[in-house]
């Protein structure tokens, strides 16, 4: 059960959360993955799934989504969050990652997927878009399936204050993704950050896209430089620090890992439109 640490034979502990929002947060154990969910926010601060490339099986999808009776359920975003709408219940552990192992222990890790939790608001556009979100994560495991590589993976929604409100709750705007691997004998990690803002499409709009758009360009202008104003359809490789900042929760091993060099990652977001523009060499 849960994420563990050493499963890469090299350390990559999951992200931590600052002491000063322990007690919101409450950390959950499922197979092969483990959240620690913000109660406030009712959304994970944080996932870390195990990914053993050389033993992945595929096992039926389902879609029977479900609050973990493990909490209360006020403390989770339900089914009302996504119901007629067009924000897909975003698996944060993607569905497919935790999939490995005998058969009985597949099929059960992809059913803990489905757990309310695991699920942020996505537009569909931007959940499904081989180019966006859908894109990375198949490169990703396409990546741990090919070279039979065990990735460790950290997925998190980035819980903004100006995140619009809708329905109790709080859509957040973006996404960030951390892939940790063992390179010979070392930590290696590469950080990814992308944006759901140009084409989130709220029924009950507090925000209209033009509005975002236009709070974002005043975030910018502002002097705002851990945030980038991100366009639809485009993946960002940024540096793991970043997402430290962006996030805060506290990551010192992943981001001494990353292999984005240095003087790149100074210069910001790199967008990365096929699998060749990954950095991935030594810093």
């Amino acid at each position: 059960m849960g994420f563990d640490a050493r499963f890469l034979g090299v350390e990559a502990p999951m992200p931590a959360v600052p002491e000063a929002d322990a007690a919101a947060s409450v950390a959950l154990d499922y197979l092969h993955f483990a959240i620690v969910l913000d109660t406030r926010r009712r959304f994970a601060r944080i996932t870390g799934v195990n990914v053993d490339g050389a033993a992945l099986v595929e096992v039926e999808r389902g879609d029977d989504w479900q609050c973990d009776a493990r909490i209360p359920e006020d403390w989770q975003a339900g089914p009302e969050v996504y119901a007629r709408n067009d924000l897909d219940r975003g698996h944060l552990v993607r569905r497919r990652d935790p999939v490995w192992g005998p058969p009985e222990v597949a099929v059960r890790a992809n059913a803990e997927t489905f757990r309310y939790p695991n699920a942020a608001p996505q537009q569909a556009e931007f959940n499904q878009s081989l180019e966006l979100w859908n894109g990375l994560e198949d490169h990703v495991l396409e990546f741990a399936r090919a070279h039979e590589q065990k990735l460790s993976v950290f997925t998190a929604p980035v819980l903004a204050d100006d995140d619009p409100p809708y329905r109790g709750i709080r859509v957040p705007l973006r996404f960030v993704k951390v892939v940790a691997w063992r390179s010979v004998d070392e930590l290696a990690t590469a950080g990814f950050l992308l944006d759901q803002a140009p084409v989130v499409d709220l029924d009950d709009p507090v925000r209209s896209r033009a509005g975002i758009a236009a709070s974002e360009r005043a975030r910018v202008a502002a002097g705002a430089t851990a945030v980038p104003n991100l366009g639809p359809f485009r993946t960002f490789q940024v540096a793991v620090a970043d997402i430290a900042a962006i996030t805060g929760l506290e990551m010192p091993a992943l981001v001494a890992a990353d292999r984005m060099p240095r003087a790149l990652a100074a210069a910001g977001p790199r967008e990365v439109t096929r699998p060749e523009d990954l950095l991935l060499g030594a810093r």
